[in-house]
Formats: C-alpha cells, sequence, structure tokens
C-alpha cells in the first residue's frame, strides 16, 4: 500500500504533535499526539529502534544458539544468533557480522527467510532473519558487554526448550518452527 493510500485510510492516525522523550545507545521513545478516525485525539508512545537480524544457522543438522541472560526477563535466554543493524548496515551483511560475532560461524551465503515487526502497538523495530546452512567455523567476537555461551541443538531439543521456556522470544520461536517446515518438506 502506498504512503498516499494509507493516509488516505479511514483509520490513519494523523500526527499532531510529537515529543522525543528519550534518546538511548540502542532505542529512542517518543510520545505522539494523534488525530483519531472519530475526530478525538490520544497519545502513542513510540519505541523507535534501528532494526535487528537473526540467523537460523544449521551445522551438522544441528541450529546454532546462544544463551545469555536477559535484563528485561530476569532469567537466561537461549536464541539464535542476532543483533543490530548499524547505522547505513545492509542487513544480510549485518547477519553475516553477528552470526560470526556471537558462534564464530562464516556464512558462505545467506538466504533472507522473512521480516518482521516485533511489536508494532508501541515499537517500529523490524527483524530481518536469515538462514544458513553453509558455514565454516571462525573465532568468537563479543562486544564488550556481552557475555554468552553457544551450542548447536537438534530440532527436539529446541522444541524442548520452548516447552521448558528456555526459548521464548518471537525470533527463535519462528526459525525454529521455520527449520521444521524445513526438515518436514526440505524447503521454506
Amino acid at each position: 500500500m502506498s504512503d498516499k493510500a494509507i493516509q488516505e485510510h479511514p483509520f490513519y492516525e494523523r500526527t499532531l504533535d510529537s515529543e522525543q522523550i528519550f534518546q538511548g545507545r540502542v532505542i529512542s521513545l517518543q510520545v505522539d499526539t494523534v488525530s483519531l478516525p472519530n475526530g478525538e485525539s490520544a497519545t502513542r508512545e513510540i519505541v523507535r529502534h534501528p532494526g535487528a537480524v537473526a540467523v537460523l544457522a544449521l551445522v551438522d543438522n544441528k541450529m546454532l544458539v546462544v544463551e545469555q541472560f536477559r535484563k528485561p526477563l530476569e532469567k537466561l535466554q537461549v536464541e539464535i544468533p542476532a543483533g543490530k543493524l548499524d547505522q547505513g548496515e545492509e542487513p544480510v551483511a549485518a547477519a553475516a557480522r553477528e552470526l560470526e560475532e556471537e558462534t564464530g560461524y562464516r556464512a558462505k551465503s545467506l538466504q533472507h527467510l522473512s521480516s518482521f515487526s516485533t511489536s508494532p502497538g508501541f515499537a517500529d523495530e523490524i527483524i530481518h532473519l536469515y538462514f544458513t546452512n553453509d558455514v565454516t567455523k571462525g573465532d568468537i567476537h563479543l562486544d564488550d558487554d556481552e557475555f554468552l555461551t553457544c551450542e548447536a541443538i537438534t530440532l527436539d531439543q529446541a522444541i524442548s526448550y520452548i516447552d521448558e521456556g528456555r526459548i521464548c522470544d518471537s525470533k527463535t520461536l519462528l526459525a525454529v518452527y521455520a527449520w521444521r517446515i524445513y526438515t518436514l518438506t526440505g524447503s521454506f
């Protein structure tokens, strides 16, 4: 749908005012006042995010995952390798970079599977999900504030991790279910 068509849609919310409340290293927060379709106005709190990438990487029919502490959830979390886009960075380049930084594996090729919004009710973050089963082992290069372990798990282990709540983020759930389809059909 074109920008013009969106702005002409009866549910479109026109921005009347916008105030930036916070500017951080990763996100910013703004509060917008919008005009509703019924003529009333409302407030929308919006998190701005530069976008991210994630990689479903298979090595010997096992998925590479990392386990790390996630402060917002106050728990350890098992996830596929992922990270935010740097300014001006192409998603496929970021996916290759993040895979190597977090797992030590270099992708010889990456296939784009999907791009999806994480929380469209309050955030503009888009995650670009890639797949590879064509990797070579290299060296891990973690950021100074990044502490994680990497392992390769089977599909059955991944399903168990979901059941146990060790995997509960959308990008990893999507990757596991895509992997299941790939295992059953040979394609995505």
